[in-house]
């Protein structure tokens, strides 16, 4: 994935990632998937302009804070059931990209316990900024 940053548009950025972030979430479009929460876990790289971003001082709003990806999975879970991984990352990436600092956005979501014969099963996007 870090052969992203030599693109142009993002040559000069940084990853801010939030990784592994397993939760429990209304989603799916199978009856038994629509009776209760599943657990899915949530990847997200966002990427940042190293100019916006390089702290000076040490301090929090110098950069990009995490806890805006973090907030920004868990308002999306609670608004209700989601059918489709898709959905849930594009709605992810669409929030998480409208931030004044995000440049580019890769959204994954996978669901663990699916099949018994493999790890999961999930989604990936990537949007970049025009």
């Amino acid at each position: 994935m870090l052969t992203v940053l030599s693109t142009a548009p993002l040559a000069n950025c940084r990853r801010v990632f939030l990784r592994n972030f397993e939760l429990q979430a209304n989603i799916g479009v199978h009856d038994h998937e629509k009776a209760g929460a599943q657990r899915i876990v949530v990847n997200i790289d966002l990427f940042v302009p190293l100019a916006d971003t390089t702290p000076r001082h040490d301090k929090i709003d110098e950069v990009l804070d995490y806890d805006f990806i973090h907030a920004t999975i868990r308002e999306r879970i609670a608004i209700g059931h989601i059918n489709l991984q898709e959905t849930l990352c594009d709605d992810l990436a669409r929030v998480l990209l409208a931030h004044p600092l995000v440049r580019a956005v890769r959204v994954s979501t996978e669901k663990p316990d699916v099949y018994p014969d493999c790890d999961a099963v999930g989604v990936e996007v990537f949007h970049l900024k025009s």
